[in-house]
Formats: C-alpha cells, sequence, structure tokens
C-alpha cells in the first residue's frame, strides 16, 4: 500500500519467505515506481508536538466543542475517546461512544468542529442516509467546505509523525 506522505507498506502473510518478497517487489517495481511519482506534495505547515501534547489539546478541543454543540442537537454522549486512528476522523459507537483521531487538533478549528458534529449526529441518525446529512446540514451550514478540506489536506494530518 502507499499512503500519502507514508513510506510505502509491504503486507505479506505470515512466513512469507524473504526471496518471494524481494520476487515480487521486483515484479511490482514499476507500478511502485509510478505510485511514488503522483503522491501529493504536502502543503500544510504543521506545529510540532509530541503525541502526548496533541492527545491532550484534542481531548480539551473535543470536549469544548461536545460541550457547545450536544446540547444543541439534543444528544447525550456516553464517554469520548481520544486515539491513534489510521484511517478515520471520529466514530460513534452503538452505545453512545464518541472516538475522535487526537490528529484532528492539527486541523483548523471549524473543520475539527464539522467533526464533532459529524459523530454528535451519528448519535441521532447512525447511518449516512439523507436524514443524517439534513441533520449536518442544519447544525453545520458550511459542513461541505470542511468536508472538502477534510478531504484534500486530511492526508498530511494523517501523516503528521509526532515530534
Amino acid at each position: 500500500m502507499v499512503a500519502p506522505g507514508r513510506p510505502p507498506e509491504v503486507v505479506v502473510p505470515l512466513r512469507t519467505s524473504e526471496w518471494t518478497i524481494r520476487a515480487l517487489l521486483d515484479q511490482h517495481e514499476g507500478w511502485l515506481a509510478r505510485q511514488l511519482a503522483r503522491a501529493p506534495e504536502r502543503g500544510l505547515t504543521l506545529e510540532a508536538m509530541t503525541e502526548r501534547q496533541g492527545r491532550t489539546r484534542a481531548r480539551a478541543l473535543v470536549h469544548k466543542l461536545i460541550a457547545e454543540e450536544a446540547p444543541r442537537l439534543g444528544v447525550t454522549v456516553t464517554r469520548i475517546a481520544i486515539r491513534d486512528q489510521r484511517t478515520r476522523w471520529g466514530s460513534c459507537s452503538s452505545r453512545g461512544t464518541l472516538s475522535f483521531n487526537w490528529r484532528l487538533v492539527l486541523a483548523p478549528p471549524e473543520v475539527a468542529g464539522y467533526v464533532v458534529v459529524h459523530e454528535l449526529c451519528h448519535l441521532r441518525e447512525p447511518s449516512h442516509s439523507p436524514r443524517f446529512w439534513r441533520l449536518v446540514a442544519g447544525a453545520r451550514p458550511g459542513y461541505s467546505e470542511q468536508r472538502r478540506w477534510l478531504a484534500e489536506h486530511g492526508w498530511e494530518l494523517q501523516a503528521y509523525t509526532p515530534s
């Protein structure tokens, strides 16, 4: 797999011989080179911080946003978790636990706000149905801009390696 901003990752079954791995890499060398050549350049300047600092800041930010937005949406949050998710910005469990990626603290405040509202809306509507998106739009009228920013720059936040 070649994820933007990260070194290529080769996933192989356990006990695969080194010879087989090298043969596969040789066989796919051209494809790998093309993937690396078309990888986007980083455009954001991100503040240096440790993961612990990021988690602390993210927890404070998320708690603040939830305190502001949950009453407006008429929802109650059971638990909040700050995690090091690799593919998600947030998630909502069926028991009301909201989990957020600590790297959200690196995003513009309005983008972090959109992610929090998105997950809060899942407490009322678990799927990404039209009803769900109407809830999001009602709570966050400019959400499509924030969603677009995340689609364009999210990989840079995900690629961030703490100092």
